[in-house]
């Protein structure tokens, strides 16, 4: 199992933060970094969890109507906004300064997942339900609309762990830091769910976002607005991976398909 590149790398990791060489005050920096992006990671992915069981028909938001429309509008949109935004040069750089001092680039990973998981928490937290429930499963229609979505969670869950579980928890950053090593990102992943097509982690985003036992109209913007980022946005990421991997991502991109894996009879190599 330590042979497998995904899991090599974060137990390389680990016993590196776990052995750090002298500075209290960039072991302070990274430790106290590193809490806070964790905290705020499980706090919007369980409020992300709970709030779409329930179609979004419960949340801490009190906007009055008509303005509630227009702040669940302006809570849906920040997220996919600055997530892409952050990715590109600018936002790249943008991120390494965030962090006053000369630790700013190494700890832009934790940086990036600090922003995104608090926009999490404030879309999934704040968000002012309409009050309308038009469906909600009950008998054993709950229980396998519930099954559905637990394993929609892992798929996405293993989907992150392919991409690199360093890189999506954020730990990347702050983990070189109490190490002080260079942060070494992950290479195109290829493994695991990345065999079957190229987006697994969009894919199984999207799929969390269909499978709830509740719906209502919340949950029907929520899920439209974010299926159809899921399936957008891939695409400026694909552009960067063709500029940084060149006629290696152009084989896998002609070998793997976008979002929906290929049929056994379908695949090139099947015979």
């Amino acid at each position: 199992m330590l042979t497998d590149p995904r899991v090599a790398r974060l137990v390389t990791l680990i016993r590196a933060a776990l052995r750090p060489p002298s500075g209290a005050g960039r072991i302070a920096l990274a430790l106290g970094l590193g809490a806070l992006c964790h905290t705020l990671f499980a706090a919007g992915v369980l409020a992300m969890i709970v709030a779409m069981f329930f179609g979004l028909s419960e949340s801490l938001g009190a906007v009055p109507w008509p303005w509630a429309a227009l702040a669940n509008a302006a809570l849906i949109v920040q997220f996919p906004l600055a997530h892409s935004l952050l990715l590109t040069g600018p936002g790249g750089r943008l991120l390494a300064r965030l962090v006053p001092g000369r630790h700013g680039q190494t700890l832009a990973t934790t940086t990036y997942a600090i922003i995104a998981s608090a926009q999490l928490l404030a879309l999934f937290a704040l968000w002012t339900p309409s009050g309308i429930v038009w469906w909600q499963a009950d008998g054993a229609v709950f229980w396998v609309v519930t099954a559905a979505y637990g394993a929609s969670w892992l798929i996405l869950l293993k989907a992150s762990f392919d991409a690199g579980a360093e890189v999506q928890s954020g730990a990347l950053g702050w983990m070189s830091l109490m190490a002080r090593i260079r942060p070494v990102f992950p290479d195109m992943p290829t493994q695991g769910l990345f065999r079957l097509i190229r987006q697994p982690i969009y894919v199984a985003f999207a799929l969390t976002l269909w499978t709830v036992p509740v719906w209502t109209p919340d949950q029907l913007m929520l899920a439209i607005s974010f299926t159809a980022y899921c399936l957008l946005a891939p695409r400026l990421k694909e552009r960067r991976f063709a500029q940084r991997y060149g006629d290696r991502f152009a084989r896998y991109r002609a070998d793997v398909p976008y979002a929906l894996p290929r049929l056994p009879k379908d695949r090139p190599n099947a015979q």
